[in-house]
């Protein structure tokens, strides 16, 4: 006869303390080889289904399954142990945001009200967020998982109920089991689609992990226990399992990250199904597997990993943004990445012993009496009072002044969307000739405008966010420039629109390509482009301007492919906007007015330099062929 088990589970802490290591390593870690180590969350949501579920399922055991009581009872341990740090961490952060100002503090609005509602991840949708952004990220951005728990847990205790009348336990692993693979394959059309973040981001989508974790408490592993379970031959069958469960963690999380299904879901689930077999070899009855993996560390951080995840991100962006400028563009340099971690560590383990601890004992009342009653007390917790209840009437002040002075749009946005405009324009009127230089924007303009070296209606531009910024500044000094440039193009997107522009006949005398700042380029993808335009005209490459790490690798790149080619010259953006980069946005990366006056100027010298090599050239040839006549008339007169 199977006999019932203690709800308390081995190793499950210690599971939980790998699943924020990888996400914090990732996030803070860029270059790490945990290329996908946002895997984490997925073994979050795993841990999470199946132990909420089986939570459930004894409340189910005890006829209290979908009673009101029950209900309030477990929505109230909810909310005690997850909204008194939240609350924490989205009032402080925010106040920290109003103190260094900027692009940090960009639509803090939208991002508390989805904090507030559990529906930060719908509401970051809605908005057209992107996950994968590095620039201008949000403050808040890692809640949206957060959202994605609380909202299985309002709904999943009324569902429950409506899966057990389903008699057969098979059955209803079944049921759990398609749920899961819906939602996978759900996740795979979008990202097919190209809707990364929404595939990401959707609980609809995104629910594999949690509903792998109800089909295994589904089972009753953890809570019953069997006697062929107890063989020797079965415990160490489930130790391998955990074993390999690791591996497959591991390797999920190493795995390069790729915007199709290979990766969402296909690493997702890798790790989705390996924290199964970590759980399943953690929870089997008289196993040591988990009792090792709760080794003291790992239990002290698997304590404090609700924290610690709430934690990293939004300090990872203050830091960012209060070392750097204002800027947030996350290429987190080492010294930021040290600093980030310990404030996380420290500020995750305060919370935990005088906030979370604390309200999960004795509830938020309790805790709320016991802060009244203390500035009747001894000095000291006067002064403790005091200084807590400061902190949390200034926190509350300085997140309602954050939301209220928050900018609309980022520094970043508003010069592309000034771009937009300038060729929404430039497209219903012609350009007039330039007549001063632009000096609006950002602050420090170069000297005035010198004439173009080029007619404009002999010129193309290609580019991507950067050159989108610049064509104010582009169509002014090369009137009837055609610009095609769009945010995130990379440059092999670029092979694709010049082939199609030849192929159409659209080309002009003088191709720029602006394509270096998304991502690394290689050889291949420059001979495509400079095969579709044809040597006998001229190709501009803009090389790039950015703090990311692949920047210098592309700039080395395109000098040694126009060194290499007659009529190519790369445009030196990177050379003429380094001394001042306080003429770009707070990302670092996209020029207002006065820094797009560099980028057009930059374009300029290009042209000048590579009408000097097309003269040269055209000498060397005059020269060779005068050579060769020469030596033809030298063998006439010895033939004669």
């Amino acid at each position: 006869m199977p006999s019932l088990r203690p709800a308390r589970y081995p190793g499950l802490d210690g599971l939980r303390a790998i699943a924020v290591a990888l996400v914090v390593i990732y996030h803070l870690f860029p270059g790490s080889p945990l290329r996908s180590g946002f895997v984490g969350v997925d073994v979050f949501f795993v841990v999470s289904g199946f132990l909420i579920t089986s939570l459930l399922l004894q409340s189910s055991r005890a006829g209290r399954l979908g009673s009101r009581a029950s209900l309030v009872d477990f929505w109230t341990r909810r909310a005690r142990r997850l909204l008194p740090a939240l609350g924490l961490v989205v009032t402080t952060c925010a106040t920290a945001a109003w103190f260094i100002g900027g692009d940090v503090l960009v639509d803090l609005g939208r991002q508390v009200l989805g904090a507030a509602t559990f529906s930060y991840n719908w509401v970051s949708l809605t908005s057209g967020a992107d996950y994968f952004a590095a620039t201008s990220p949000e403050l808040f951005r890692n809640l949206w998982s957060l959202a994605v728990e609380e909202q299985f847990y309002v709904l999943w205790p009324l569902l429950l109920p409506l899966l057990l009348m389903v008699r057969r336990s098979w059955a209803r692993i079944a049921l759990a089991l398609v749920a899961a693979a819906g939602s996978a394959w759900w996740m795979a059309q979008l990202a097919a689609a190209g809707d990364v973040t929404r595939g990401y981001y959707g609980t609809d989508s995104h629910a594999f992990g949690i509903l792998l974790g109800i089909a295994l408490a589904i089972t009753g592993l953890g809570r019953i226990e069997h006697e062929w379970m107890l063989r020797p031959a079965a415990r160490r069958s489930a130790a391998v399992l955990g074993v390999a469960g690791l591996a497959a963690i591991a390797t999920s999380a190493l795995l390069p990250e790729t915007p199709d299904a290979a990766t969402f879901p296909g690493s997702l689930l890798l790790a989705s199904l390996g924290t199964i077999g970590v759980v399943v070899a953690s929870v089997w009855p008289q196993a040591r597997f988990g009792i090792r993996l709760d080794i003291a560390p790992l239990r002290w951080i698997g304590d404090r990993s609700y924290g610690i995840y709430l934690w990293h991100w939004p300090v990872l962006v203050l830091v960012v943004a209060a070392t750097s400028g204002g800027s947030v563009d996350l290429r987190v340099p080492p010294t930021a990445a040290a600093v980030t971690l310990v404030l996380t560590l420290v500020l995750a383990a305060l919370s935990y012993r005088f906030i979370e601890m604390p309200i999960r004992r004795r509830g938020l009342r309790a805790s709320i009496r016991s802060l009244v009653r203390a500035f009747g007390g001894r000095p000291a917790r006067r002064f403790a009072a005091l200084t807590i209840s400061s902190v949390i009437i200034l926190s509350i002040a300085g997140t309602v002044v954050s939301i209220t002075t928050a900018p609309a749009e980022s520094s970043a946005a508003a010069t592309i969307r000034a771009g937009q405009r300038a060729l929404e324009q430039a497209t219903a009127t012609p350009s007039p000739a330039p007549t001063e230089s632009l000096t609006g924007g950002l602050p420090g303009a170069p000297s005035p405008t010198p004439a173009p070296s080029s007619d404009g209606s002999d010129m193309i531009a290609i580019g991507d966010s950067v050159m989108l910024a610049s064509a104010p500044a582009l169509l002014a000094r090369f009137p009837g420039i055609a610009v095609d440039a769009e945010v995130s193009r990379s440059m092999w997107t670029g092979t694709e629109i010049v082939s199609a522009l030849a192929s159409g006949g659209d080309l002009r005398e003088t191709v720029v390509v602006g394509l270096g700042t998304n991502g690394a380029i290689d050889d291949e993808a420059l001979d495509q482009i400079a095969a579709s335009i044809s040597p006998r005209r001229d190709l501009i490459l803009v090389n790039a301007y950015a703090p990311r790490d692949w920047i210098p690798g592309v700039n080395e790149q395109l000098a040694a492919f126009a060194a290499a080619h007659v009529g190519v010259v790369v445009a030196d953006w990177s050379a003429a906007i380094a001394p001042r980069p306080d003429l770009l946005a707070e990302d670092l990366v996209h020029p207002g007015d006065a820094g797009g006056e560099l980028f057009a100027d930059a374009v300029d010298q290009a042209i000048r330099d590579v009408t000097v090599e097309r003269q040269e050239a055209r000498k060397r040839e005059k020269a060779a062929a005068s050579l060769l006549e020469e030596a033809r008339d030298a063998l006439r007169q010895l033939a004669g």
